[in-house]
Protein backbone atom coordinates (compact mmCIF):
# COMPACT_ATOMS: atom_id res chain seq x y z
CA UNK A 1 0.00 0.00 0.00
CA UNK A 2 1.36 3.40 -0.94
CA UNK A 3 0.99 6.10 1.69
CA UNK A 4 -1.80 8.56 0.78
CA UNK A 5 -0.80 12.08 -0.19
CA UNK A 6 -2.83 15.33 -0.36
CA UNK A 7 -2.66 15.38 -4.17
CA UNK A 8 -3.76 11.72 -4.43
CA UNK A 9 -6.22 10.90 -1.64
CA UNK A 10 -6.82 7.21 -1.13
CA UNK A 11 -10.23 5.93 -0.16
CA UNK A 12 -10.07 2.20 0.20
CA UNK A 13 -11.03 -0.43 2.70
CA UNK A 14 -9.81 -3.99 2.32
CA UNK A 15 -11.30 -6.75 4.44
CA UNK A 16 -9.30 -9.96 4.83
CA UNK A 17 -11.43 -12.65 6.45
CA UNK A 18 -9.25 -15.53 7.67
CA UNK A 19 -11.48 -16.91 10.42
CA UNK A 20 -14.17 -19.58 10.57
CA UNK A 21 -16.02 -18.36 13.69
CA UNK A 22 -18.66 -16.19 11.97
CA UNK A 23 -19.91 -15.73 8.42
CA UNK A 24 -19.65 -12.00 7.75
CA UNK A 25 -21.27 -9.88 5.07
CA UNK A 26 -18.07 -8.09 4.06
CA UNK A 27 -19.88 -5.83 1.60
CA UNK A 28 -22.15 -4.46 4.36
CA UNK A 29 -19.19 -4.14 6.74
CA UNK A 30 -17.29 -2.12 4.11
CA UNK A 31 -20.34 0.14 3.52
CA UNK A 32 -20.77 0.65 7.28
CA UNK A 33 -17.11 1.56 7.80
CA UNK A 34 -17.02 3.79 4.71
CA UNK A 35 -20.00 5.69 6.11
CA UNK A 36 -18.24 6.10 9.46
CA UNK A 37 -15.03 7.36 7.85
CA UNK A 38 -16.66 9.75 5.38
CA UNK A 39 -19.82 10.98 7.11
CA UNK A 40 -19.02 10.75 10.81
CA UNK A 41 -15.29 11.46 10.83
CA UNK A 42 -15.19 13.49 7.58
CA UNK A 43 -11.82 12.06 6.58
CA UNK A 44 -10.00 13.25 3.47
CA UNK A 45 -8.32 9.96 2.72
CA UNK A 46 -7.90 6.51 4.14
CA UNK A 47 -6.35 3.27 3.14
CA UNK A 48 -7.26 0.61 5.65
CA UNK A 49 -7.03 -3.15 5.82
CA UNK A 50 -9.18 -5.00 8.34
CA UNK A 51 -7.96 -8.51 9.16
CA UNK A 52 -10.70 -10.69 10.68
CA UNK A 53 -8.82 -13.50 12.38
CA UNK A 54 -9.22 -16.38 14.79
CA UNK A 55 -7.79 -16.47 18.33
CA UNK A 56 -4.68 -18.42 17.29
CA UNK A 57 -3.65 -15.89 14.64
CA UNK A 58 -4.45 -12.97 16.95
CA UNK A 59 -2.26 -14.50 19.68
CA UNK A 60 0.58 -14.83 17.14
CA UNK A 61 0.22 -11.18 16.05
CA UNK A 62 -0.02 -10.07 19.68
CA UNK A 63 3.20 -11.90 20.60
CA UNK A 64 5.16 -11.06 17.43
CA UNK A 65 4.51 -7.31 17.51
CA UNK A 66 3.65 -6.48 21.14
CA UNK A 67 5.25 -9.34 23.08
CA UNK A 68 1.91 -9.94 24.85
CA UNK A 69 0.73 -13.49 25.41
CA UNK A 70 -2.66 -14.70 24.25
CA UNK A 71 -5.38 -13.34 22.05
CA UNK A 72 -6.97 -9.91 22.31
CA UNK A 73 -9.97 -8.26 20.70
CA UNK A 74 -8.32 -5.66 18.45
CA UNK A 75 -4.79 -4.59 17.48
CA UNK A 76 -4.14 -1.50 15.36
CA UNK A 77 -1.07 -0.72 13.27
CA UNK A 78 -0.67 2.87 12.12
CA UNK A 79 1.39 3.20 8.93
CA UNK A 80 1.27 7.02 8.73
CA UNK A 81 4.44 8.96 9.48
CA UNK A 82 2.46 11.34 11.72
CA UNK A 83 -1.11 11.50 12.99
CA UNK A 84 -2.94 14.37 11.30
CA UNK A 85 -6.55 13.42 12.06
CA UNK A 86 -7.76 13.64 8.44
CA UNK A 87 -5.76 10.93 6.69
CA UNK A 88 -5.53 7.33 7.84
CA UNK A 89 -3.25 4.56 6.66
CA UNK A 90 -3.14 1.37 8.66
CA UNK A 91 -4.18 -2.14 9.51
CA UNK A 92 -6.64 -3.32 12.13
CA UNK A 93 -6.68 -6.93 13.33
CA UNK A 94 -9.97 -8.08 14.87
CA UNK A 95 -10.38 -11.39 16.68
CA UNK A 96 -13.82 -12.79 15.93
CA UNK A 97 -13.61 -15.40 18.72
CA UNK A 98 -13.17 -12.53 21.19
CA UNK A 99 -16.10 -10.68 19.58
CA UNK A 100 -18.35 -13.70 20.13
CA UNK A 101 -17.11 -14.25 23.69
CA UNK A 102 -17.41 -10.60 24.73
CA UNK A 103 -20.83 -10.29 23.08
CA UNK A 104 -22.06 -13.04 25.40
CA UNK A 105 -20.39 -11.39 28.39
CA UNK A 106 -21.88 -7.94 27.65
CA UNK A 107 -25.25 -9.33 26.49
CA UNK A 108 -25.01 -7.95 22.97
CA UNK A 109 -24.30 -9.60 19.62
CA UNK A 110 -21.04 -10.31 17.84
CA UNK A 111 -22.01 -8.00 14.98
CA UNK A 112 -22.06 -5.01 17.35
CA UNK A 113 -18.79 -6.13 18.93
CA UNK A 114 -17.19 -6.43 15.48
CA UNK A 115 -18.34 -2.91 14.65
CA UNK A 116 -17.15 -1.63 18.04
CA UNK A 117 -13.68 -3.12 17.48
CA UNK A 118 -13.48 -1.59 14.00
CA UNK A 119 -14.47 1.83 15.37
CA UNK A 120 -11.98 1.40 18.23
CA UNK A 121 -9.16 0.67 15.78
CA UNK A 122 -10.11 3.63 13.59
CA UNK A 123 -10.13 5.91 16.64
CA UNK A 124 -6.58 4.76 17.47
CA UNK A 125 -5.53 5.71 13.94
CA UNK A 126 -7.17 9.13 14.50
CA UNK A 127 -4.90 9.69 17.51
CA UNK A 128 -7.06 8.47 20.40
CA UNK A 129 -5.38 6.45 23.11
CA UNK A 130 -6.61 4.28 25.94
CA UNK A 131 -3.50 3.91 28.07
CA UNK A 132 -4.55 5.98 31.08
CA UNK A 133 -8.00 6.19 32.69
CA UNK A 134 -8.93 9.68 31.43
CA UNK A 135 -7.95 8.89 27.83
CA UNK A 136 -9.70 5.52 28.04
CA UNK A 137 -12.92 7.23 29.20
CA UNK A 138 -12.76 9.78 26.34
CA UNK A 139 -12.07 7.07 23.79
CA UNK A 140 -14.88 4.85 25.11
CA UNK A 141 -17.29 7.80 24.85
CA UNK A 142 -16.29 8.33 21.18
CA UNK A 143 -16.50 4.61 20.52
CA UNK A 144 -20.03 4.46 22.00
CA UNK A 145 -21.06 7.53 20.00
CA UNK A 146 -19.76 5.98 16.78
CA UNK A 147 -21.51 2.69 17.46
CA UNK A 148 -24.81 4.45 18.20
CA UNK A 149 -24.57 6.47 14.98
CA UNK A 150 -23.77 3.39 12.90
CA UNK A 151 -26.52 1.40 14.61
CA UNK A 152 -28.95 4.16 13.64
CA UNK A 153 -27.86 4.08 9.99
CA UNK A 154 -27.34 0.34 9.48
CA UNK A 155 -28.93 -2.85 10.77
CA UNK A 156 -25.72 -4.25 12.26
CA UNK A 157 -27.35 -7.66 12.87
CA UNK A 158 -27.29 -8.09 9.08
CA UNK A 159 -23.51 -8.31 9.20
CA UNK A 160 -24.17 -12.00 9.71
CA UNK A 161 -24.44 -13.97 6.47
CA UNK A 162 -26.55 -16.58 8.18
CA UNK A 163 -29.56 -16.46 10.46
CA UNK A 164 -28.29 -16.94 14.00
Amino acid sequence: MDEPSPDKPARSIAIRDRQMVCQIDKRLLRRTLTHYLRKELELNSYELCFHLVDAKEMAEVNWKFLQHEGSTDVITFDHMDAVDGKNLFGEIFICMADAVSQARQFKTNWQSELTRYAVHGILHLCGHDDVDAADRKRMKREENRGLRKLGGEFNLARLSCQNE
